[in-house]
């Protein structure tokens, strides 16, 4: 028998997939626990439905990380900090700081867990790699300077 499963079940699959399962698993486990429903022609169409609509999200959300990132590649991003007189800084420049100077200086919301960077720990121009989305990379230029 064919079943939507409405929440995830273990060993058979996540919310929405549709799945092949014994008739007496449907009717004695899933369908009295409201964990699935018959794969019928109005829940098939109903879950195609569904999947454009996510797929149809998704490209919308690639399509705004690469806007985004032909933003950022050319963008440099100015941070200060206080140095010995060595130009050794005291402690480092984070992902953290940076997502929160391109908000100040730019606007731009960016997740710092999506930012890939050593820790800048001198004056100088580095490099960092921001994460949009999958297969999405902006490449940022960061200025440190006292």
């Amino acid at each position: 028998m064919k079943v939507i499963l409405k929440q995830d079940v273990k060993g058979q699959g996540k919310k929405g997939e549709l799945v092949s399962v014994s008739d007496g698993y449907a009717r004695n486990f899933l369908f009295p626990r409201n964990l699935a429903a018959v794969a019928d022609a109005a829940a098939m169409n109903e879950l195609k439905n569904k999947e454009a609509a996510a797929r149809f999200h998704a490209d919308q959300e690639k399509k705004a990380a690469r806007e985004l990132a032909e933003r950022l590649t050319d963008t440099a991003v100015v941070l200060h900090a206080k140095a010995g007189s060595t130009g050794r800084l005291f402690g480092a420049v984070t992902s953290r700081e940076l997502a929160e100077a391109m908000r100040e200086q730019f606007g731009y919301e960016v997740d710092k867990r999506k930012i890939v960077m050593a820790d800048i720990k001198n004056y100088g121009e580095h490099q960092a790699e921001i994460k949009l989305n999958s297969g999405v990379v902006a490449k940022v230029r960061i200025i440190v300077q006292e």
